[in-house]
């Protein structure tokens, strides 16, 4: 009894306090059952830029056009105006830091006069602007290449997949609701799933969703497996021979891909080995005999400093890079 009126109060005291903070009430029927607790959910930053300059960017958006195709391929569900809201917002910002941090340290740090610091600033702060602007651009080409390439390594397997299922005489509706509940998620399941949305949620019939899904999509061959179904599915035609023929084709077409990535993958080998592990030994040692020599500065770098620069930043660099280009040229299955 006394556990409970002191939990009646403290709901009271909560209930007073949040005219401060206009957080929602408590009811009393929620006080019989306290496991259910209230989430407090702060939003997206692209909303919050779009709120903030979302209106005073009309002008700015032809510059962006290009940007609305590769975000609908790129399967993130944001909206045009949203995300160049965002890359505004995000650019004026680091813009902004960059040209208030870069002077500051010039000056105090390294006592450079102050004209000097304010030009670099102002040039980091460009540079910065221009970086965070091809970021943005770059995000959704990068995930539309991505969702691609996935597509075209499930290709085969989901085609047969398919063929069994039409075998079994499921209908296209059920196969595709089937790929968007496989128990380990593909790319192709978030496909299906925008396809089974389409058709359940905003009522379109399966071969109008098909012809979405086939303007969406960054895959070429994707986009030709769907026509082919809506083609067969109009014509009356044999799914099930159909999407058999086609598995048989995108294997052998993995197939050809796999020995290219083969080749691709011995040139980069060599790559690695020259600039990443044979390159900075050579560098560590042309160093190291300049510097026994007496010649080892290079204006203001010393050989001690260009050491640690390659040691610290150029060979991590590298290696990031390369494991990046080999993620991008590597398929998943």
């Amino acid at each position: 009894m006394k556990s409970t009126k002191a939990y009646q109060k403290i709901i009271q005291f909560f209930n007073r306090f949040k005219l401060m903070f206009k957080l929602p009430s408590i009811k009393p029927s929620e006080t019989e059952k306290p496991s259910k607790r209230h989430k407090f959910e702060l939003k997206e930053t692209h909303t919050i830029a779009y709120q903030l300059i979302g209106g005073k960017i009309g002008r700015l958006l032809p510059l962006f056009r290009d940007l609305d195709l590769n975000l609908q391929r790129s399967g993130l569900k944001v909206n045009f105006r949203a995300y160049v809201s965002l890359t505004i917002f995000v650019t004026i910002l680091t813009s902004l830091f960059t040209l208030a941090l870069i002077p500051t340290m010039l000056f105090f740090f390294l006592k450079i006069p102050p004209l000097p610091a304010i030009l670099f600033g102002l040039g980091g702060s460009l540079f910065i602007s221009a970086f965070s602007i091809m970021g943005f651009y770059a995000y959704p080409v990068y995930r539309a290449d991505k969702l691609k390439r996935g597509l075209e390594d499930e290709l085969p397997f989901t085609t047969g997949y398919m063929a069994i299922l039409t075998t079994a005489g499921v209908s296209p509706e059920k196969i595709f609701y089937s790929l968007s509940n496989l128990s380990e998620i593909l790319t192709v399941s978030i496909e299906a799933k925008n396809i089974v949305r389409d058709v359940r949620l905003f009522g379109l019939d399966i071969i109008s969703a098909l012809e979405e899904s086939s303007k969406r999509t960054s895959s070429e061959r994707f986009r030709e497996m769907l026509q082919g179904l809506i083609s067969t599915i109009h014509s009356g035609g044999n799914l099930s021979a159909h999407l058999r023929e086609k598995s048989r084709q995108y294997m052998k077409l993995k197939r050809i891909s796999l020995r290219k990535f083969s080749d691709t993958l011995s040139i980069l080998s060599e790559f690695y080995v020259a600039l990443i592990v044979t390159g900075p030994l050579l560098l560590i040692i042309m160093l190291a005999v300049m510097e026994m020599m007496g010649g080892g500065f290079l204006g203001m770098l010393s050989s001690n400093l260009l050491l640690s620069l390659l040691t610290y930043i150029g060979i991590p660099l590298g290696s990031i890079m390369f494991l990046i280009i080999l993620d991008a040229v590597s398929p998943k299955w």
